[in-house]
């Protein structure tokens, strides 16, 4: 048994919405306040005394920001905002930007709302979530009275809904399996097992696609926001279970590299997205090393032409966008008869194989 963190998210009652709604302006204007200083530095406004452009980094900002929620009394509490000053100078560093765009909190483009907080700044007590003086409840799915929190954050979606997501430490028991399976991402069926059960393709924006354009063309967007959230949740819920399924069951798992975002170029790009490949290799990944299960994306090219039995790649192997209505096949070297997934599963089973076995060279 080893020890992990895992993030958990739960909504928070409705009735809380107006303060941290409150909180979230505070943590906004914070974000702004960071953004005028270190602009401004960079800029060489002359404020700073700098003779040349000054990059300056959290810690500096944060040490010009020390005290300010007493001064304009607001409600977030010091690690709050150094939280808020640290992830501004994240953004910074990683898109090399001195300033980065402004927090909305109100208007039709407003920022969604964000209230990060570090370990130990919420507590849990009388069945509810302590913060920054308030006691906030919760729809607690998960029993967090059995967690030791760490840091996270209260997030809003674009319903206005809020939710409580924490750091959490949790023990997880590797898997005992010891079989190995290839996936192969697809359209007709979303996952493609070398052996197992398949991930249909479940209509999960068209089955409501007609619903949503009524709603959009009478302008109710509320009503489009909740069919939205609908169609997320359902992809979500099919994803969860199956990758669930797969990490539960396996020692090892293999996935091909098919790229969503080229695909999503072309004429299949509403079946592309709909399918969710992102979201389900993301699943397996943090899945897998939950459950120290081994998961690698490997190399899919002619895994659908190449014959998982004899290895070898003849004329009649279903080839480009022509051959996409080709679901069985004869390959005719060796007259096995191929499931063009299943076959394309295979391959990337044995690909995956070959990859543990040259592992990793030596630098």
């Amino acid at each position: 048994m080893s020890i992990k963190t895992k993030t958990l998210s739960v909504r928070v009652k409705d009735k809380h919405v107006a303060v941290l709604q409150q909180m979230a302006f505070e943590v906004n204007q914070v974000f702004n306040l960071a953004n005028e200083i270190t602009s401004k530095a960079y800029s060489n406004a002359g404020e700073f005394g700098a003779q040349k452009p000054k990059w300056l980094s959290a810690f500096d900002v944060q040490k010009l920001t020390a005290g300010i929620q007493k001064e304009r009394g607001w409600s977030i509490g010091s690690a709050t905002i150094q939280e808020v000053v640290a992830d501004h100078g994240k953004a910074r560093n990683q898109f090399k930007r001195s300033k980065l765009r402004w927090r909305i909190s109100g208007g039709a483009k407003r920022s969604l709302g964000w209230v990060p907080f570090k370990s130990r700044a919420v507590v849990w007590k009388n069945g509810q979530v302590k913060f920054a003086g308030h006691f906030f409840k919760i729809w607690d799915s998960y029993g967090l009275a059995d967690y030791k929190f760490r840091a996270g954050s209260f997030s809003e979606d674009s319903r206005g809904r809020w939710y409580f997501n924490v750091c959490v430490e949790s023990a997880t028991q590797p898997t005992t399996a010891t079989s190995a399976v290839g996936i192969d991402l697809g359209l007709k069926d979303y996952a493609t097992p070398s052996e197992g059960k398949k991930l249909e393709a479940g209509t999960f924006y068209r089955d409501l696609q007609k619903e949503l354009g009524k709603a959009q063309r009478a302008n109710k967007k509320c009503r489009v926001k909740a069919i939205h959230a609908k169609i997320k949740n359902r992809r979500k819920d099919a994803l969860h279970k199956y990758t669930t399924a797969l990490v539960n069951s396996h020692a090892a798992i293999f996935v091909g590299d098919v790229s969503s975002s080229k695909l999503a170029k072309t004429k299949m790009a509403k079946s592309v997205l709909d399918a969710g490949w992102v979201m389900l290799k993301t699943q397996l990944k943090y899945k897998a090393i939950a459950r120290s299960v081994v998961f690698e994306v490997v190399n899919e090219s002619y895994s659908t032409q190449t014959c998982s039995c004899c290895g070898a790649i003849s004329a009649n192997s279903p080839k480009g966008r022509a051959g996409l209505r080709i679901r069985e096949w004869i390959f005719c070297e060796c007259g096995t008869t191929h499931d063009r997934d299943v076959n394309a599963a295979k391959n990337i089973l044995a690909a995956g194989h070959r990859r543990l076995a040259v592992g990793i060279p030596l630098i």
